[in-house]
């Protein structure tokens, strides 16, 4: 600055509290670094200043864990600070992906990834595969460059959670608490066992707008620690190899058809149609996963199922929410859906349960609407969420119904398989969580939401 010049601050600012001004702002973005803005603001805060430990919202999220495939013996052979730049390098790659697609990422946990998409179920999924669309690219730069290609694995989960600040006086940190989160995790370590990069929740895949634009099948059944209700899981494969993915979608009918055999023990079935399966898709690695439980339990006698199918559906008083006319009309629905399963197993003819099939469609119907008004009449906040349930579980049961009056006696056992993962597991999961939730509203809330 010349003699004589004066130097120019904002009007009603001195020098000083203009130079006070851009160091609070330095210090707000950096702290977003570590506290996205994205998480104050679900918990309806403007800074990082107005976050009080124990702030907390509920929302309907999915949960999105990444892991790097071996990466221990990886990095055992890299310097310390190979191994940072490493990650960093592949978390930079990452990044703008699950930005894009609306997602926050929560944590980084060594090389892996926990985000959260408060949006809806497709912007986590179309995420996950945009990510390991990236990931080839990623591993072309990295052979060019004499390195080793990586795989990662993601797990899907959606559900309500609570979203929050926990710690203490002089250490803070937000984190999302729910079941959701730890099954979302077990997912994501289920991709080792069967080679494949994404798997999705049965919760993430009922809440996808429209599941059929994306290339799925069902893979396994998981239980929780703490649940007594299996889990269906899907994999995702839009992001396979194109002559991989072509594979899979002829076989797919074939892979469920074996599998069906398989979770109901008619292992030498089983192992027919995933031979089949695999002479048309040889580099499915779930079918090769499969064929050796198969081959192990006719050697052993020990069937490997997380989740058995047992097609038995019965009301208990777990379940109940505190309603009386909920509660009734679910032990009725538990019935219905009993009845309906055991018309599968024993008609001959589709015209014998078509009768049952109407009459369960028209008890659902009243049921979903009976649910819906006491919940807009209550005021409950999560009554969308019901509704898209409610809507989506329709949509599917109309396929199946489909299915049933073309297969009823060719596929007796895939159609078993299909009422169990479809029907009988979509009603105990939805009851025990969607409808308890709504149950607990009512207790804590005295059956009156915010207006």
């Amino acid at each position: 600055m010349s003699k004589g010049e004066v130097k120019q601050t904002k009007p009603g600012l001195t020098s000083d509290s203009a130079m006070s001004r851009e160091s609070i702002n330095s210090i707000i973005e950096a702290y977003s670094r570590f506290v996205p803005h994205e998480v104050l603001g679900l918990m309806g805060k403007d800074s990082i200043t107005g976050v009080n430990l124990g702030d907390h919202v509920e929302k309907t999220m999915t949960i999105l864990f990444s892991d790097i495939r071996d990466f221990t013996p990886l990095s055992e052979g890299m310097r310390p600070q190979e191994s940072f730049a490493f990650i960093n390098s592949y978390l930079q790659q990452m990044e703008p992906i699950i930005a894009r697609h609306k997602g926050i990422i929560d944590k980084y946990i060594g090389d892996g990834i926990m985000a959260l998409f408060p949006t809806d179920a497709d912007d986590a999924l179309h995420g996950s595969i945009e990510m390991l669309d990236q990931l080839v690219s990623y591993n072309e730069g990295r052979k060019e460059s004499g390195n080793t290609p990586i795989r990662i694995g993601v797990g899907l989960n959606t559900g309500l959670m609570m979203l929050g600040i926990i710690g203490g006086k002089h250490r803070m940190d937000s984190t999302v608490i729910s079941d959701a989160v730890n099954l979302a995790s077990r997912i994501e370590s289920m991709t080792k066992n069967y080679g494949t990069p994404l798997l999705i929740s049965e919760h993430t895949y009922y809440g996808l707008k429209d599941g059929s634009h994306h290339d799925t099948r069902f893979i396994d059944r998981v239980k929780v620690k703490g649940k007594e209700q299996p889990q269906s899981v899907y994999e995702v494969f839009d992001a396979d190899p194109p002559a991989l993915r072509d594979a899979k979608r002829k076989t797919k009918g074939l892979f469920e058809e074996a599998l069906a055999h398989y979770h109901f023990k008619e292992v030498p079935t089983a192992l027919k149609l995933l031979s089949e399966c695999l002479r048309q898709a040889p580099d499915d690695t779930a079918g090769q996963v499969y064929r050796a439980r198969c081959e192990r339990f006719l050697e052993t006698g020990f069937h490997e199922g997380s989740g058995e199918f047992d097609l038995i559906i019965q009301w208990d008083s777990s379940l109940a929410i505190g309603h009386a006319e909920i509660d009734a009309q679910h032990r009725g629905l538990f019935e219905c859906v009993g009845g309906f399963v055991e018309a599968i197993r024993k008609s001959r003819d589709y015209t014998q349960i078509h009768t049952i099939i109407e009459f369960l469609d028209d008890y659902v119907a009243k049921h979903f609407e009976t649910e819906e008004r006491c919940m807009a009449e209550k005021n409950y906040p999560f009554l969308q969420l019901q509704m898209d349930q409610h809507r989506r579980f329709s949509n599917y049961f109309e396929g199946f119904k489909d299915e049933i009056k073309k297969d009823l006696n060719a596929r007796r056992v895939f159609l078993l398989f299909r009422a169990q993962i479809l029907v009988i597991d979509w009603l105990v999961n939805h009851t025990s969580k969607l409808d308890r939730h709504f149950g607990k509203f009512l207790t804590t809330n005295g059956g009156v939401g915010p207006r």
